[in-house]
């Protein structure tokens, strides 16, 4: 066997298992899948050397390639590198298992030996097939093991952009190489490998200059299919909803719930995102997937964004979340889930005693004067979900909280300063509880006296009503004051919940409706102080008025265009084109059959001479050649050996028709136009034996329509 070309095809496999970079990165599968291949490579050399080892080949190839995988991957497993039956059972998980995992994760994802490990069984498995498959010495199917594997690879990621160029260009000439030096023996027995590659290494240059000019100028398509669409992580776990907790915290205030140490560019730490209300509960997301490496800011954020870190300690939190930000970058120490269009960590195995965990987020940065002037994010996840079966005076209040005016973040301040103006916040003991509709409706019309839970429900709800997509977050307030050692300690006593409206380019930006937030925590330029100088610019209710739509007052819109530009027209180009195909397929073959009728309808020999310019007509639509001057009888043998012999023969007695009407002398009778039109009828349905593509093409074709070519 070439001692080339099997390391070309182990090579294949390697780049092919490549392809998984946007999964895991490229440093986590560069010794699982490397070392296992050269090892296999190695045994290819010994059993060439020694040919009494050549029919334990296959077997000494998956032998030592598992070796190989386990020393990179699961060595953690091993006893001083010697397998044992958690190594067994680690590599069982990785046939079964492993990929389930990697589908669950955000990607990167952590490159644990159980997430990780299906890759490189996978590659070893391609490259032991191609090795083997050599041996019928052709070269398209030594590569397809490894062509499997690409294709796998894109169903959990499609490659994109310049990576995606490199990879496939990596992988054709690794192919190409293959192709070009596989021995192949021709009919006198001889060696030819210099016309192989002769077309190589041309077709593998033209290759590269046309991947390179349509990766610059063809726009990227859209996001692929993925395995991972529909593949969330399992929550083990079913816990009380930490809204209904916050009064029993309040109550108890003293009472040590987590530390940090850091960053303090927060003014508060959400626990659970809520985005569903059914006019009874809220309920939290459960889209969960295992957080990978690294979170990027989100496709909601266009704004700047700096990150930011602190090690998080939990004393006094039972359930499953940990406190976090909107945008979590990153998490070291622990393996939470996350849900990623909430910002929500959840740990699958909480313990009872302490956790520490370093947390890294990103936090967007605008200036007051673009934040109060922003739009809102209308597409937000669950930010405009349901909210039950609303009280008819709500939506009235609603109205009258913000004047009737247009959604927009100075609507959403607007009222957020009519709940601070109009409602006060309970305090100590004996605390409202509760966010129904009914305790909802109490305090907005009642008592008008509640806690953080009430002003948060009241607040999104109303603001749903008016179109403001907005959700409640649980979670707690950053200390005023640091602890002797420069961290902080969050108590019972900060436990909070606050409405979030969806900015656009910013995220969700956190609102204060009960008028009690401490915003001394973190820098000038944190979103929560960027809010509070916003609000002081806010004008009095007074003088707040629609800002005028982009690109015109008011009253005379956009026409919906949003940005006051001009918009490529789709929708009617679209139905242009649509109307388009309907009346090219469906009226040219209506005019050709009102043609027809009008033909056969004209009395004595008009009837005839109609039928012979129906024939032409079919004939030409065919493509059989006619001319003017053609009589019946020429067009018979003109379209003989070119059409069925049922449709000449429907030629020939239409031109004895013709010629009794014409020649005989005795003129046209009654029978003459039925007859020639029977003889139209007989070459129809001999063309129509030509197969459906022939008379689709000849139904559409509207030449014959045309004046000068009936």
């Amino acid at each position: 066997m070439n001692r080339l070309t099997t390391a070309l095809i182990l090579l294949a496999a390697a780049v092919a298992g490549l392809f998984f970079t946007p999964v895991f990165g490229v440093t986590a599968l560069l010794a699982p899948i490397g070392v296992p291949l050269i090892l296999a490579f190695g045994v290819t050399e010994l059993c060439a050397r020694w040919v009494s080892l050549a029919p334990w080949r296959t077997l000494s190839l998956l032998v030592v390639g598992l070796a190989g995988v386990v020393e990179t991957v699961l060595y953690a497993t091993t006893a001083a590198g010697f397998p044992t039956g958690a190594t067994v059972s680690a590599l069982a998980d990785g046939v079964t298992e492993s990929w389930r995992l990697a589908l669950q994760s955000t990607w990167p994802a952590r490159p644990e030996p159980s997430t990780v490990l299906f890759v490189p069984l996978l590659v070893l498995l391609a490259g032991v097939l191609g090795v083997e498959l050599l041996r019928l010495r052709r070269p398209i199917l030594a590569l397809l093991p490894s062509f499997a594997v690409v294709v796998v690879s894109q169903l959990f990621q499609a490659m994109s952009g310049f990576m995606a160029l490199f990879g496939g260009l990596g992988y054709a000439a690794v192919a190409g190489g293959v192709f070009a030096l596989m021995p192949q023996a021709d009919m006198e027995g001889h060696r030819r490998k210099a016309p192989m590659l002769a077309l190589a290494v041309p077709a593998f240059v033209f290759g590269i200059a046309g991947a390179l000019v349509a990766n610059l100028l063809v726009p990227a398509p859209g996001p692929a299919y993925s395995l991972k669409q529909d593949q969330l992580a399992e929550l083990d776990a079913r816990v009380a909803n930490p809204l209904d907790d916050l009064a029993y915290r309040l109550e108890h205030p003293n009472t040590p719930v987590f530390s940090f140490r850091g960053d303090a560019d927060t003014d508060r730490w959400p626990l659970v995102a809520f985005d569903l209300f059914d006019g009874v509960n809220w309920s939290p997301g459960s889209r969960y997937r295992r957080l990978g490496t690294e979170l990027a800011p989100g496709p909601a954020v266009a704004v700047p964004a700096h990150r930011r870190s602190a090690t998080v300690t939990t004393s006094g939190l039972a359930g499953p979340w940990l406190p976090s930000q909107t945008w979590p970058a990153a998490v070291d120490g622990i393996a939470p889930l996350v849900e990623e269009s909430q910002g929500t960590l959840w740990l699958p195995r909480p313990t009872d005693g302490p956790q520490q965990y370093s947390l890294s987020w990103w936090s967007p940065e605008i200036n007051p004067a673009d934040l109060l002037d922003a739009a809102l994010d209308s597409s937000a996840p669950g930010g405009l979900a349901g909210i039950g079966d609303v009280p008819p005076e709500v939506g009235q209040l609603a109205r009258d909280a913000v004047g009737g005016l247009r959604p927009s973040f100075r609507i959403a301040l607007a009222l957020e300063r009519f709940l601070r103006e109009h409602y006060r916040l309970a305090t100590g003991t004996d605390l409202p509880s509760g966010h129904s509709w009914p305790q909802l409706r109490k305090f907005l019309f009642e008592t008008k006296l509640g806690t953080s839970e009430q002003f948060a429900s009241a607040y999104v709800a109303l603001a749903r009503t008016l179109a403001i997509p907005a959700r409640l977050v649980v979670g707690f307030r950053t200390p005023d004051k640091p602890d002797a050692d420069g961290g902080y300690t969050v108590h019972n006593g900060d436990a909070v919940a606050w409405p979030e409206v969806a900015v656009s380019g910013v995220g969700w930006v956190a609102l204060d409706p009960t008028g009690e937030a401490r915003t001394t925590a973190g820098s000038a330029n944190s979103l929560a102080a960027v809010t509070a100088q916003a609000r002081t610019q806010l004008p009095p209710a007074e003088q707040l008025q629609d800002r005028p739509l982009p690109g015109g007052d008011s009253g005379s819109g956009d026409g919906g265009t949003g940005d006051g530009g001009w918009t490529f027209p789709y929708g009617p180009i679209l139905i242009a084109l649509a109307a388009l195909a309907v009346a090219w397929f469906a009226g040219i073959p209506l005019a050709k059959g009102a043609r027809a009728w009008r033909r056969r309808r004209q009395p004595g020999i008009g009837a005839v001479l109609g039928a012979c310019r129906e024939v032409k007509d079919r004939l030409r639509e065919h493509r059989v050649p006619c001319t003017a001057g053609m009589t019946v009888r020429d067009l018979a043998a003109a379209a003989h050996g070119t059409v069925d012999p049922s449709t000449v023969e429907g030629l020939r007695l239409l031109a004895s028709t013709v010629d009794v009407a014409l020649w005989s002398g005795v003129g046209t009778g009654p029978h003459s136009g039925p007859q020639a039109w029977a003889a139209v009828r007989e070459v129809r349905r001999g063309l129509a034996k030509r197969g459906l593509r022939a008379r689709l093409r000849a139904a559409v074709n509207p030449r014959t329509l045309l004046p000068g070519h009936s």
